[in-house]
């Protein structure tokens, strides 16, 4: 949110996701959702699905918030592991 804000109070357009950045968020969130689906199927069971889950969670909470804390707005808006737009 934080990003939208200064892009629309600076009047800068979006930037454009390349394929690989795409396709980067697409298996950074598939990754995420792996956990919840194997024991499902009974690939592996509900505890290491939900240790697993529990560890990506965690990992991706860092990297947000390193990039809303941390990192230039210019460096966070081009990083692929963030919510799509």
């Amino acid at each position: 949110m934080w990003f939208a804000w200064l892009r629309t109070k600076e009047h800068q357009e979006s930037l454009k996701s390349s394929p690989t950045e795409r396709l980067a968020v697409i298996a950074y969130n598939v990754v995420w959702w792996i956990p919840l689906a194997l024991p499902i199927v009974d690939v592996i069971s509900y505890r290491a699905g939900f240790v697993a889950f529990l560890v990506i969670t965690v990992m991706r909470a860092l990297v947000n918030g390193y990039r809303v804390n941390v990192m230039p707005v210019d460096a966070a808006e081009r990083l692929p592991l963030r919510s799509p737009r």
